[in-house]
């Protein structure tokens, strides 16, 4: 979560592009009828005690489709240090969130808060009417989003959830050889994300505090890194939610992670189909991949651009995913489209889905504690 990671190495002989992405439902910003660009999107900071605030910060504070008008955080020691280093205004720098957005007027806030502080800047922001982004997970407990919902629904405001691999053009081609049954019907669905841990590969005392620490989290790499494999899956599977839930954690270094679990497996069962996800802060390396398995195919992500695809008995193959459109290709300018009107949020990023990430988070979190499978109800009063 902390780092970049190294570039995968595969051996393999054949490389060729897939066919251009789908754009699920969603369509490509356009500029306006009278053919004057948009104004830069207004957008807040919330919070900068989550590491990849560094990041957003960097790739994004000159950019001119979107303008920062404000930063808040409670801590103005790290606010100064984080504005001297970004070169932002002393100006832009509030200590409290309310009086940030009443004098701001953002039309949209970036949060990165702790993930238990989510709910309380959603219900702040649709106050205002302002829309959010945060980054993943969307909360710590089922609770919390549907809270959330609740509070957007009434604030008449978008809540969309960032993940770096929503931005894989990886995972997008895996997705379009799901969608054309090109591997047949979906069997099993195999995601593994994690690193060596957030203390071994360096995250800042502040990001560290927060990830280690079971309230403000939800958990430990069962939250933290789980809920890649929740997303993927639900979208995956057309955002079915599963029958059950299972998972194991353990705690195979105490001595650093000593209050949260550093090694989880989450297992969903569906109808017709399984899916395992294994979240871990003692992988060897970095890692952020999946295996589809189909009927007649599988078809395995490897980082950011690439995939292995098989069909039936054929060879494998290496095959080089296509650049993702715009807006589909960036977290901030998919943000200024649906904050614009231009596209309607659905899929890995939206409300709905992380719904029900959550929810197979909380049902994880309480399986792992009781050694039960956690059954789900049929269908939920709220959400899709």
């Amino acid at each position: 979560m902390c780092g970049l990671h190294p570039p995968l190495r595969v051996r393999t002989a054949t490389r060729y592009a897939v066919t251009e992405p789908i754009l699920s439902g969603a369509s490509i910003a356009q500029q306006p009828a009278s053919g004057k660009a948009d104004p830069p999107l207004r957008v807040a900071v919330v919070g900068l005690v989550h590491g990849h605030v560094s990041g957003f910060l960097q790739a994004n504070r000159k950019r001119k489709d979107i303008e920062i008008v404000g930063v808040a955080d409670p801590d103005p020691e790290l606010a100064a240090r984080i504005a001297k280093r970004y070169d932002l205004g002393q100006e832009l720098l509030f200590s409290e969130v309310k009086e940030m957005l009443s004098k701001v007027k953002p039309e949209a806030v970036l949060a990165y808060t702790n993930t238990f502080d989510h709910r309380r800047v959603v219900e702040l922001c649709a106050k205002q009417g302002v829309h959010v982004m945060m980054e993943k997970p969307l909360a710590v407990s089922f609770e919390d989003g549907l809270a959330m919902e609740k509070a957007a629904t009434e604030g008449k405001i978008h809540v969309l959830v960032n993940y770096e691999t929503t931005w894989y053009r990886s995972n997008r081609a895996a997705y379009d050889l799901v969608q054309e049954k090109a591997l047949g019907d979906v069997r099993k669905i195999v995601v593994h994300d994690g690193h060596r841990g957030p203390k071994e590969i360096g995250c800042g005392p502040e990001f560290l505090g927060w990830l280690t620490d079971p309230k403000l989290n939800g958990a430990g790499a069962l939250f933290d890194f789980g809920c890649y494999g929740a997303d993927l899956a639900t979208w995956l599977l057309d955002g079915k939610r599963p029958d059950t839930v299972t998972a194991v954690t353990q705690q195979i270094k105490p001595h650093i992670y000593a209050k949260v679990d550093d090694e989880a497996t989450i297992v969903l069962s569906y109808p017709k189909a399984q899916v395992i996800i294994q979240a871990s802060w003692n992988w060897p390396f970095d890692r952020k991949d999946m295996e589809v398995y189909g009927e007649t195919g599988s078809v395995f992500t490897v980082r950011q651009n690439e995939v292995r695809v098989r069909r039936g008995r054929g060879a494998e193959e290496l095959v080089t995913a296509k650049p993702l459109p715009s807006p589909q290709d960036d977290p901030v300018t998919y943000l200024r489209a649906v904050v614009r009107g231009s596209v309607k949020p659905d899929g890995l990023s939206s409300l709905a889905t992380n719904l029900t990430v959550t929810e197979i988070l909380d049902a994880a979190r309480r399986s792992a504690a009781t050694g039960k499978t956690v059954m789900l109800p049929a269908s939920r009063a709220s959400g899709k």
